[in-house]
């Protein structure tokens, strides 16, 4: 069962503060599952998780995963900034990024982090950009056929990302030359993948790669960075996946291929750390009855876009009816003009009264992609964030958008504002 760390009546008292749509996050929730994670990989050595900030960059939960031990895996200039801002630094910093321009690898460079190059072309223009290549270097891999992908992230030979083997061999190579002293292997292959074999055989991967690399041009590797990729349960069927046999699979994998090499390992998760610990929060408005019925809600997909653009499965529950009987068939919809603009589709839910005052719909396991993916199209106004702290209480770590922010980076010819 989905569960939401809220009652009715508790929820309604941060209701009358903070108006419906919004996220809330556990923080309770969220801390201990990174004791758990960092528990059953600590069979690893020197293993440390870089939260991926993509998936939930609100300094407030950044900190709280600082706080914990967690690095951060930035993608871009503004992500580094949120990391710096919520004091990570340094090497707890990867900066895993595409098609870069020169001032983020600058500022990824400034700031310490570990930068992960996405091509070997990128080599030459790190330096260009740089002055220099810096002293650690990281390269991210594309293993092409001989890795299968999924659904979301699509497969490795038609994916933009990563070095090929030969590249990468050459490009470890070529960053010997021009000053790199230290190096690492990254790789990411699948997203939101629950197949605990899918992430040892590719943890496997990559060790038997970074014992080639040393093999072959005797550069030593100082760690692997397995991605993310690991999935949670959307689904109340959906089995969650096991951190100690994930651990424990990958600790294999490593006794038999990579102690010779003498690597660390490093994770980047993101959907795993922050996604069951976050709900959006949105109220009925709307009934609508022709074809189907379909309950209208004051969030849209501005605020939680994954099921309009994966078809993506987010469980629903209505506040004050979790025993409820499931004697309707709804489309769950926001008021966006496009008609994916869905958040379940013929689903079975309890009757939902809607108006002003109508029922509290909870979109279950939003703490990661969810805020993070809004826009502004339609000039719909993205919902705020609120954290429940561990002692009950909750705090607002976003506001939401108002029209003043919408029109803040506007030139308006003063004509047409008159």
């Amino acid at each position: 069962m989905k569960t939401f760390p809220l009652s009715k009546a508790r929820l309604g008292k941060v209701i009358e503060k903070y108006p419906t749509p919004f996220y809330l996050y556990d923080e309770f929730g969220i801390r201990e599952n990174v004791k758990r994670i960092r528990k059953a990989f600590s069979c690893l050595p020197a293993y440390k998780e870089h939260f991926a900030v993509k998936a939930l960059p609100n300094p407030s939960i950044l900190r709280i995963l600082a706080d914990e031990g967690c690095g951060a895996d930035c993608a871009s200039l503004t992500e580094l900034l949120l990391a710096d801002m919520a004091g990570i630094s340094g090497e707890d910093v990867m900066f895993s990024s595409n098609e870069t321009p020169a001032e983020e690898y600058r500022k990824a460079v400034d700031l310490g982090a570990v930068v992960n190059l996405d091509d070997f072309s990128h080599i030459e223009f790190l330096e260009r950009a740089c002055g220099k290549i810096p002293e650690i270097v990281s390269c991210r891999y594309n293993p092409g056929p001989l890795k299968t992908g999924n659904a979301i992230i699509g497969r490795p030979e038609e994916a933009k990302y990563g070095f090929t083997r030969p590249q990468i061999i050459e490009g470890f190579a070529r960053l010997r030359e021009k000053g790199a002293k230290r190096f690492a292997l990254h790789t990411m292959v699948a997203s939101n993948e629950l197949n605990v074999d899918y992430h040892i055989e590719t943890a496997r991967m990559l060790f038997a790669l970074a014992v080639e690399i040393k093999e072959r041009i005797g550069v030593h590797l100082e760690f692997v960075n397995l991605g993310g990729g690991v999935g949670i349960p959307y689904k109340p069927e959906d089995r969650a996946v096991d951190y100690e046999t994930l651990a424990h699979g990958v600790r294999k994998a490593y006794d038999e291929l990579a102690v010779p090499a003498g690597l660390g390992v490093r994770t980047e998760w993101g959907r795993t750390v922050t996604g069951p610990f976050g709900w959006l929060v949105a109220r009925a408005l709307h009934r609508k009855s022709i074809y189907r019925e379909y309950i209208g809600l004051d969030a849209c997909m501005a605020d939680l876009m994954r099921p309009g653009l994966y078809g993506a499965y987010h469980h629903i529950t209505v506040a004050g009816k979790e025993d409820a009987p499931l004697t309707e068939l709804y489309d769950v919809v926001g008021g966006l003009c496009e008609n994916n603009d869905k958040f379940a589709i013929q689903r079975k839910l309890p009757k939902i009264d809607v108006g002003e005052d109508g029922d509290i719909v909870i979109v279950h396991d939003a703490g990661a992609h969810g805020r993070a993916m809004g826009f502004n199209y339609n000039g719909k106004l993205r919902c705020g964030e609120l954290l429940l702290k561990p002692d009950g209480s909750v705090v607002q770590i976003r506001r939401a958008e108002t029209a003043a922010d919408y029109f803040a980076t506007l030139t308006v010819n003063q004509s047409l504002a008159r």
